[in-house]
């Protein structure tokens, strides 16, 4: 890890430390539950948080740099962190710009992250569900509100103290709501079945009855306004840690390498040049997704800052770490997929041994990159370019009510 980061030897320690067993996990789809409490206890879980409150105070490019190494040691672990740091990001939003009368509850979620309490995102459903209009109701019962629903995808859900639960209210209000996972309501299951991302702990969350307070029913859309460029950058700081891993572990190995052809360039795998170019052509994509990562996380900074601004302000910024992350998507998919298979090039059929597991960098990236479909930011990008439109700052998945609109020729 950078020695500049303003980070503990500890969490750098636990880093590390989920780095060594990440290749068995994923060869046994083991869950990192000692990993994650690990990471957590170190400090993980409050990076932005201020130092006052016991956080590192650390701005989004210096998180985000601590989040590569993550995401190199294990692609799974940042991603597990996704709904966490949307959660985070929130508290430090309101916290700026809240009323005093919700000083409180802000003051008490940043004690209960600073303690090492961690979130899981729900928000996704099955099927009908979530398509404009959640699934997941809160209602109200004498005892307090209940919310009752199924979500999927969850990541993050089975290893926290929280979720974070998008669902609607009986008037149809679009809601998040922050509920305690330990409690008889809360169901979540590991049936994350994708070939990719195996250890995310991306399954069902079933809530029956369960109980949330209610300060803890916010509208959706009074959160921060750059809540899906969050959740996309995540995403591309896991497909940069993915290349940066397939960089380095194809290097290690061809360093290694014994074996050669007899018409190969050189006696040594590591000092044949067709080889070494092709690990130069892996390593560029690696300095490529990084370099890309760290300037959308200035973004990510610019938006935060605009937190104190007019709304305009606030609305404008947050267009824009829309845009930058989109773009990031779009630009990185192709050359990380084809450098994660390049790797293959350097080894020969050694290297495609399970054992190894190198696969795991192939399909977790195929994994990510088809979160958030990037066809759809391109278009988004080239409306804006040409038509000045603003992009979908808060979005929906799942299957729509009404039939389909023909495109007429």
């Amino acid at each position: 890890m950078n020695i500049h980061l303003p980070v503990s030897q500890e969490l750098r320690d636990a880093v590390e430390r989920a780095g060594l067993s990440a290749l068995d996990r994923e060869l046994n789809r083991d869950l990192a539950r000692d990993q994650v409490r690990d990471l957590a206890a170190a400090g993980i879980g409050r990076l932005r948080l201020p130092a006052a409150v016991g956080g590192y105070g650390l701005d989004w490019v210096q998180t985000t740099e601590v989040l590569l190494e993550l995401a190199a040691a294990d692609s799974n672990l940042p991603q597990v962190l996704r709904g966490h740091l949307a959660v985070q990001e929130d508290l430090l939003w309101r916290s700026a710009t809240e009323r005093p009368e919700t000083e409180q509850s802000v003051q008490l979620w940043l004690g209960r992250l600073a303690a090492g309490e961690l979130v899981g995102n729900a928000w996704t459903e099955p099927g009908k569900g979530g398509f404009h209009r959640s699934g997941t109701v809160v209602s109200e019962t004498p005892a307090g509100p209940v919310v009752n629903g199924v979500k999927y995808y969850t990541t993050g859900a089975i290893f926290a103290d929280w979720l974070d639960v998008t669902a609607r209210d009986e008037a149809d209000n679009e809601l998040a709501v922050l509920v305690r996972r330990d409690q008889p309501g809360v169901q979540v299951e590991n049936d994350w079945d994708g070939f990719g991302q195996r250890t995310t702990g991306s399954g069902t969350a079933r809530l029956t009855d369960a109980a949330v307070e209610t300060a803890e029913l916010r509208g959706l859309t009074d959160r921060f306004p750059y809540q899906t460029a969050l959740y996309q950058h995540i995403l591309l700081i896991v497909l940069a840690g993915i290349v940066e891993a397939a960089a380095r572990d194809a290097a290690a190995l061809l360093h290694e390498r014994p074996r050669t052809y007899t018409h190969a360039n050189t006696r040594t795998p590591r000092t044949d040049p067709q080889l070494l170019q092709a690990i130069g052509e892996v390593d560029a994509v690696a300095a490529l997704a990084r370099a890309q990562v760290l300037h959308t996380a200035s973004h990510l900074d610019a938006a935060y800052a605009a937190r104190t601004g007019s709304p305009e302000e606030a609305i404008g910024a947050a267009n824009a770490v829309e845009l930058a992350t989109g773009r990031a998507q779009v630009a990185l998919h192709r050359p990380v997929l084809e450098a994660v298979t390049r790797i293959f090039d350097v080894l020969g059929a050694s290297g495609v041994s399970q054992a190894r597991g190198l696969d795991r960098h192939w399909r977790n990236a195929r994994t990510v990159t088809s979160h958030n479909p990037w066809v759809y930011k391109a278009r988004i990008a080239g409306d804006h370019r040409v038509n000045g439109t603003e992009p979908v700052r808060l979005w929906s998945v799942g299957e729509p009510d009404v039939p389909a609109v023909t495109q007429l020729a």
